[in-house]
């Protein structure tokens, strides 16, 4: 097989094709579901699919790699050729996707005088430590080599960061240093000043452009930026955004499917499409982004099921159906087949077996250190969740104020276990008070980490270092001091549930699920919850929060087994639930929704 990139087409051993391709993120789908999530994109009409390449998933430590389960890419690729699936493939430094930190390592935070995205030998000894690794396992899957990958990016949407071509042409070095030879592309903005700041059109890299509307007008302004470089190449829309996104406290997002279906059959006509995406998937743990404003960041919900053609639980939506229509009239589609459709119940209510509180267990759970001042997350090499901040001041008053500074995401403040106030990102630094009846007592502030931003300039903010930055401020000094301790949730099994419980508290909560029968896909009701996240056998579904727009959290069955599952809530709103509800469908806040 032979893939090129001609004048006006792309080239398939010498013959035009138009790339009819759709979005999966395989690391935001359980591996038991790739097989059935590809055969449904084919079954749609899509003879491609495109993914992202997660580094931070596959690279969560410097000399740490991780390419299992939900990482197993190599897999993922298999699937996709043995179903006759050609692949797209973007394995750039920076990925955006609505992930945490845009993909970007947290750990690449704490090497001085690091520049993210720039033609730093600093982060490009980085780049060039993960492609060694990642770049050989991919590139046996080319189409060059036998394989079915058509062509990689060198960088996402570059020109809506930065202009530095220094810096595309050594990332785009790296990929050919480890043996990537298929055509290179790059994808940003179908605007002017975006694709003149990131694009490579001077060196023959095709330029793609990233769009969800206006197909004709977007494609018009494409066209333009070849002529203005006298340049030809096939048209394609890398990105075509055929739902949105949702953050938490706003209202869900969606696409009326007919003006979905009249735009991509005027980009079809004249260009190549990939959807964005074809299955949105879930952010599974501590994944989500976070879109990056002024003052308060707005991090995403765990649901990314972005109102895409099939549902995040699999299930095909009208948008499916009447795309398959719409691919059926052009010949390089893949053959129209039924979809393979989702098995959904809800399991009975669950009564609360066991409980305890956060500080009853907290020393069996996380990671203890002491240090003068406090430590920000990535300092102490816990990137995500939460961390406790413990001290005993001795105070000779009734009463002290407490500030605290630079402190990210969402801090919860106990006196003597007792909770005082919650602060969140925009609250952070005003005053607080706190009861001290002249004598020693001891201060807990719980610190959560929601997400780091995934786009734009606060990519370099000091924002997106998490925890405490600063320190704290009791009466008019900084106090020195600290424990810290950061809870980690793959400790869950050691908690000891013997101890002391305080509903009013930060809390763990145990339910037991025993199935008879095989399992099948359930959401978890999160409505009458507060905040927090749940783990199913060991597997961390997510956050909630209810605060909506989704009161869900999807439960595959593959996380599921015969017999026992332990179900561990750590709730942190002081909200003690005594029943654990599921649905077979997703549940809302009742928000007002909100149309493309």
């Amino acid at each position: 097989m032979k893939f090129e990139i001609g004048q006006k087409d792309f080239l398939l051993n010498g013959k035009p094709f138009k790339i009819i391709s759709g979005a999966v993120h395989y690391f935001r789908i359980v591996p038991e579901y790739w097989h059935k999530t590809l055969y449904n994109l084919k079954a749609m009409g899509c003879n491609t699919v495109e993914t992202y390449i997660a580094w931070n998933l596959h690279q969560p430590k410097p000399n740490e790699f991780n390419f299992n389960g939900r990482a197993d890419l190599v897999k993922f690729l298999q699937i996709a050729q043995e179903l006759g699936l050609y692949v797209i493939l973007r394995p750039t430094p920076y990925i955006c996707a609505e992930w945490e930190f845009g993909g970007l390592p947290a750990w690449l935070l704490t090497i001085p005088n690091i520049h993210l995205r720039q033609n730093d030998p600093i982060f490009l000894e980085q780049v060039d430590h993960y492609f060694s690794k990642l770049l050989s396992m991919v590139t046996p899957y080319q189409i060059t080599e036998g394989g079915n990958i058509l062509m990689m990016q060198i960088e996402n949407e570059y020109g809506s960061f930065g202009n530095d071509k220094s810096y595309l042409r050594a990332i785009r070095s790296l990929m050919q240093k480890y043996a990537v030879n298929v055509p290179l592309f790059t994808s940003d903005g179908a605007w002017q000043n975006a694709l003149e700041a990131g694009a490579l059109i001077e060196d023959d890299i095709l330029p793609t452009g990233n769009f969800g509307s206006r197909s004709n007008e977007n494609l018009d302004e494409l066209q333009r930026y070849f002529d203005n470089h006298q340049k030809s190449y096939p048209l394609m829309c890398m990105e075509f955004w055929d739902g949105w996104f949702n953050r938490w406290k706003e209202p869900v997002i969606t696409r009326e499917p007919r003006d979905l279906v009249d735009c991509v059959k005027a980009l079809l006509d004249r260009a190549s499409i990939n959807f964005y995406m074809f299955q949105g998937g879930t952010n599974f743990g501590f994944w989500n982004g976070c879109s990056a404003r002024l003052d308060t960041d707005l991090p995403q919900v765990t649901s990314y099921d972005y109102d895409a053609p099939v549902r995040e639980w699999g299930e095909p939506s009208e948008k499916y159906y009447l795309l398959q229509q719409l691919l059926a009239t052009y010949p390089d589609a893949s053959e129209i087949n039924e979809p393979i459709l989702p098995e959904i119940v809800a399991y009975p209510t669950l009564s609360l077996q066991n409980e305890v509180s956060l500080f009853s267990t907290l020393e069996r759970i996380s990671k203890y250190s002491e240090s003068p001042i406090t430590q920000t997350m990535e300092d102490l090499g816990h990137y995500y969740g939460y961390v406790l901040y413990r001290a005993k001041p001795k105070v000779y008053s009734d009463e002290i104020k407490l500030r605290i500074y630079q402190c990210r995401d969402r801090v919860q403040v106990f006196n003597d276990y007792q909770k005082v106030a919650t602060q969140y990102q925009h609250e952070i630094g005003h005053e607080i008070m706190l009861k001290t009846p002249n004598d020693e007592f001891q201060l807990d502030l719980l610190v959560e980490n929601m997400g780091r931003v995934n786009y734009g300039g606060k990519l370099l903010s000091p924002t997106q270092r998490k925890g405490i930055a600063a320190g704290v401020v009791l009466d008019l000094h900084f106090h020195t001091g600290w424990q810290q301790y950061a809870i980690d949730f793959e400790k869950l099994d050691k908690i000891d549930f013997s101890s002391a419980s305080d509903p009013q508290t930060p809390s763990f909560y145990e339910f037991n699920l025993t199935l008879d029968q095989e399992p099948k896909d359930t959401f978890i009701d999160t409505s009458e919850l507060g905040k927090g996240v749940i783990l199913v056998n060991g597997e961390n579904l997510g956050r909630y929060w209810n605060e909506g727009p989704t009161c869900y959290l999807y439960l595959p069955a593959p996380l599921l087994h015969k017999g026992d599952n332990k179900i561990i809530i750590f709730e942190t709103e002081g909200i003690r639930p005594e029943t654990l509800k599921f649905s077979d469908r997703p549940i809302y806040k009742q928000l007002d929704s909100k149309n493309l």
